[in-house]
């Protein structure tokens, strides 16, 4: 009989450790803390976009992240972790293909930008990905550079130039066999009715793409840095409160060709508030 309550005590005590408690999901002003081998980078994740906050939150309560690598580092760019596929990967093996099985609505924010610091969502590129969804798990934070006020303003007139040009061949390819067949048929006034669809297409997608540089913008990327090209592109959803050098000693890990660092950076998430 005591042999009987005693093993049933350590199965209920065996079930208690193994089932977490569920994380509350939409709680505002969340901070978690990355810890490396250079110690911890505290991060707040913003409350703009619920959608990131509380994955990033739910995966984080999980253990998802705890073992995984950071393993794609660009000193002067960028460093990316949050690949399950990194837990245990062998050297030289390619990464960052991996996730949680499920993309995530994109919430692109006009007064969220990408100084340095911030942490963002990565993703497939826009031909796979045109409504710029992100990765159920993997990030970056940005580390960037300092811009000249007037490189500045340069990099934006060609960052737009660039986006305008892909706007406009992205529509093209779209409506190319219809206008194509519509005046072989000579069917002009369907030809010029869809001619009027692509161009407000065009006008309409260019409002949302177009980068329009804000005062703190500016401010910020003419002091602490950043990466300007990829506002409004991708996902930007919390900022590093604590720990911001450590961004730079990962950035300067050296690398081999596919940018992952010769020595593994784990990491474990943890949430703190």
């Amino acid at each position: 009989m005591n042999k009987l309550i005693t093993l049933s005590f350590i199965f209920l005590l065996a079930g208690a450790y193994s089932c977490k408690t569920p994380v509350k999901l939409g709680k505002k002003d969340r901070i978690v803390q990355i810890d490396t081998e250079y110690g911890a980078v505290k991060i707040q994740l913003y409350d703009e976009t619920p959608g990131h906050r509380d994955n990033f939150i739910k995966l984080a309560h999980q253990g998802f992240f705890d073992g995984t690598l950071f393993h794609r580092v660009i000193d002067g760019f960028m460093i990316q972790g949050g690949d399950p596929d990194s837990k245990g990967a062998k050297p030289g093996t390619m990464l960052g293909e991996g996730g949680p099985g499920y993309d995530i609505p994109a919430e692109f924010h006009p007064n969220l930008f990408h100084k340095k610091g911030v942490i963002a969502a990565a993703r497939e590129g826009d031909s796979a990905n045109p409504k710029r969804e992100s990765s159920g798990s993997q990030f970056y934070i940005a580390q960037g550079k300092v811009y000249e006020p007037e490189a500045l303003e340069a990099l934006v007139v060609s960052i737009n130039k660039k986006r305008a040009n892909a706007i406009f061949e992205n529509q093209r390819a779209q409506y190319k066999d219809e206008l194509t067949q519509l005046q072989k048929d000579g069917e002009f006034d369907k030809f010029n009715t869809k001619m009027e669809e692509m161009k407000h297409n065009i006008d309409s997608i260019s409002k949302s793409q177009i980068l329009v540089l804000t005062d703190p913008m500016r401010e910020a990327y003419s002091t602490v840095g950043g990466i300007p090209h990829l506002d409004q592109a991708y996902t930007v959803f919390g900022e590093v409160i604590e720990g911001l050098d450590i961004i730079d000693k990962i950035a300067s890990e050296e690398t081999d060709g596919n940018d992952r660092p010769l020595k593994d950076m784990k990491m474990k998430v943890t949430i703190v508030q």
